[in-house]
């Protein structure tokens, strides 16, 4: 499951590479869901599914528990200023979802490109409990061997940001 699909490089080019497996992309915005549709072939990703939704806990009535098997999340919005924190997509409401959706022992992969946003990812989860932080100091600079570059990476790039990566364990 990916969540916050962007521009679909990352669901477009996994689901060919991995036809064995099944692909949700989960995405807010309309216009977003019709960018990676173009990037997407019915006879080229049949196990490619789009999902106009919000992840809360009424996904619980859709899917079932431990049903995942990996989710994928890069960058989601980090919503900078101080008054707009509360709209941050990583909430302890949010996590208690994540966790009710990913399979035990099964990875949650995050990247952000903004420092603020990394250490409150890095808090909300300490606080959580429910999963185990990979990386020793919290998140890494070092792009994971299978990191999908995304539009986004490439961007942030382009003004100076680089990416940081978690990698959560379900415990």
């Amino acid at each position: 499951m990916e969540i916050g699909s962007g521009k679909g490089e990352f669901i477009a080019l996994n689901s060919q590479f991995h036809p064995e497996q099944n692909f949700i992309g989960i995405e807010l915005k309309n216009k977003r869901i019709v960018t990676t549709l173009k990037k997407l072939d019915i006879l080229k990703h049949p196990n490619v599914r789009l999902w106009n939704k919000f992840i809360d806990s009424e996904i619980t009535s859709v899917l079932s528990p431990d049903s995942i098997d990996q989710i994928i999340i890069y960058h989601p919005d980090p919503w900078p200023k101080k008054r707009h924190h509360k709209r941050r997509l990583f909430q302890h409401n949010f996590i208690d979802t994540l966790y009710y959706l990913l399979k035990s022992g099964n990875y949650l992969h995050i990247s952000t490109d903004c420092p603020d946003y990394a250490e409150w990812i890095k808090t909300v989860f300490v606080e959580s409990k429910d999963f185990i932080n990979m990386s020793q100091q919290g998140y890494t600079d070092i792009i994971p061997e299978n990191h999908c570059l995304t539009y986004f990476d490439r961007l942030q790039a382009t003004l100076g940001f680089e990416p940081l990566f978690f990698l959560y364990k379900k415990i």
